[in-house]
């Protein structure tokens, strides 16, 4: 096979057994890979609890991960959020997908619970259960220096030992599955680690073809203002954002009390590419390299933690931001999820967190050690109603929103509504139309066309992932090229409007897998503030509450382009 391996990898964790199985035929023609994949492996599951024995952990890639092709470096990992109970995956950059493309696997499916710690070492082919009792409180980095770098690991820290409701998965030390808990369903199998090497080559159909398409999407790339211009993503990372969404005040502050921070300047990208003195990195395969380092090998933290962990609890320390994204990274905490769910904590309690507070209460979530950080471990929404407010839960089917204030872009809010892992700005990102204004500008406080512009961003981004490749490069660049693209990796000739069709399907079943779960209309809709409170604006921009009616109308058309019912349900079956 071209682009693929044709083998998925089984693996059971009770039984400490495996079993090697061929990719089916119609994975590969209905669903790609990656995302897709791993939803139609899920299909059969979804009703499990998300913590038992049979449900499955998931590590799927695309068939242009471990080529040449561009931003080729992305995979995805899927289960049962036990943050949401919703379908979830989580695109994830790095090096374990090209490593288990290299060790001969399309996916890797892990069930089962073993009755201790363990690890798993996977070299091409063969797999080793390690027992890992004594790695047990072991962040993650102190994981990843067991092994060479031949190596990639997948690791939990003690938030995913302690199945905190959003931890993480975090690979090779800051790439992260972060968000919906996946960590947790991995603590769940008392499974510490993955480290995989592999060995072989993943071959191409037409290497001269993909060249010639590899070449037409550096061109579009160099021309994009957005990731190669003087103040890009690819020069000060997904931080050049910071200041841009300040400036058009839809900027979460004090757990979206407000939208706009007047300190946010403190944490902008410039500030920190001369504080830090930054430099690029990123993942394989990536010619733009958004991630960045410091100069004394700081992670640097992307946009979502820098506004959450800054103006979301109103802390315009640098130096804490930073250090609270590191801690994040070696307990394996989501960052969006853990400054949501502190700043929900602050509001109710009436508190002004001091930054000295917030790295407290960070340990404390991790570690579950205290009766506060045990509550507030289960995240916003159990931990708001659990005192009697649910309102302020800033979460959409108790996933926590990240830093786009919706009721300063009207798509954003009905593609948080809409999405199917709850308040994620990944599923359709309407922030590139409404704010960046590619690949056409809209109106950001309007609903009119954006159902069916929510639906197509969906559709598209269920291929991307599925491809797999980064949703950035589509900002300057189409499925037109990525068609040109796959057909020379693997042979496959899909037209853009095939692509899509696949992106759809996708879509639709990671719906109807959430109707099963009992999600419907009732849970497509935004915290009650946005319909009812202005955010904070200033004389020449107007920051209105959300209009219900105008909202309620754009669900409606959603559903109507969908192929949903009235209440939010696919009721066909999809193939």
């Amino acid at each position: 096979m071209f682009g693929y391996r044709g083998k998925i990898l089984f693996i059971n964790i009770s039984s400490q057994s495996i079993e090697i199985e061929s990719t089916p035929s119609y994975f590969i023609k209905n669903y790609l890979g990656g995302r897709g994949f791993g939803v139609a492996f899920l299909r059969d599951k979804i009703t499990l609890e998300y913590f038992d024995d049979a449900m499955p952990l998931i590590f799927a890639a695309g068939p242009l991960v471990a080529t040449p092709s561009p931003t080729s470096g992305r995979f995805s990992v899927l289960s049962r959020s036990p943050l949401t109970g919703t379908i979830f995956d989580c695109s994830v950059g790095g090096r374990f997908g090209t490593i288990m493309k290299k060790a001969g696997f399309d996916a890797i499916v892990i069930t089962g619970k073993a009755n201790k710690i363990i690890g798993i070492v996977i070299e091409d082919e063969k797999v080793s259960f390690v027992n890992s009792d004594d790695k047990q409180g072991l962040d993650t980095n102190e994981i990843s220096k067991y092994f060479s770098k031949d190596y990639s690991v997948a690791s939990i820290g003690l938030a995913g030992e302690r199945l905190v409701r959003f931890a993480s998965i975090v690979f090779d030390g800051h790439y992260l599955a972060g968000r919906g808990g996946l960590g947790a369903v991995m603590g769940s199998k008392r499974l510490k680690f993955v480290a995989i090497k592999g060995t072989s080559k993943v071959d191409v159909k037409d290497l001269s073809l993909l060249k010639e398409a590899q070449e037409e999407i550096i061109r579009l790339l160099r021309a994009s203002p957005a990731l190669f211009g003087d103040f890009g993503i690819s020069k000060y990372g997904t931080g050049a954002l910071v200041d841009l969404i300040h400036s058009r005040r839809l900027e979460p502050t004090e757990n979206f009390k407000e939208t706009f921070f007047k300190d946010s300047y403190k944490y902008d990208a410039y500030t920190i590419s001369k504080q830090y003195n930054t430099r690029k990195t990123g993942c394989v395969g990536c010619p733009v390299l958004c991630k960045k380092k410091g100069s004394k090998g700081e992670i640097i933290p992307e946009y979502e933690s820098l506004s959450h962990f800054g103006a979301l609890n109103r802390c315009s320390d640098l130096s804490a931001i930073v250090e609270a994204n590191r801690l994040c990274n070696i307990y394996g905490l989501d960052t969006i999820s853990t400054a949501s769910t502190i700043a929900c904590y602050s509001e109710i309690e009436g508190l002004r967190l001091s930054s000295e507070d917030i790295i407290t209460l960070i340990k404390e979530i991790a570690c579950r050690d205290t009766k506060k950080g045990n509550a507030l471990a289960e995240g916003s929404m159990r931990f708001a109603k659990m005192a009697g407010q649910p309102d302020k839960s800033m979460s959409v089917k108790s996933l926590e929103l990240p830093a786009y204030d919706p009721r300063g872009a009207y798509g954003m809010a009905l593609a948080y509504a809409v999405s199917s892992r709850g308040g994620c700005h990944l599923r359709a990102y309407p922030i590139s139309y409404e704010i960046l204004r590619k690949p056409v500008a809209v109106d950001r406080f309007s609903f009119e066309g954006k159902a069916r512009m929510v639906k197509l961003s969906e559709d598209l981004n269920a291929v991307i992932d599925s491809l797999t490749a980064c949703k950035f490069l589509f900002f300057s660049v189409t499925l037109e090229e990525y068609s040109k693209v796959l057909k020379a990796v693997t042979g496959l000739d899909y037209t853009v409007q095939d692509l899509m069709n696949i992106g759809d399907r996708i879509c639709k079943l990671e719906r109807s897998l959430n109707n099963l779960n009992g999600f419907d209309i009732k849970d497509d809709t935004l915290p009650v503030r946005f319909f009812t409170e202005e955010g904070s604006s200033s004389e020449k921009i107007k920051i209105p509450p959300i209009s219900k009616k105008d909202f309620s109308e754009a669900l409606q058309r959603y559903y109507i382009v969908r192929g949903a019912s009235v209440d939010g349900r696919i009721n066909k079956e999809i193939s």
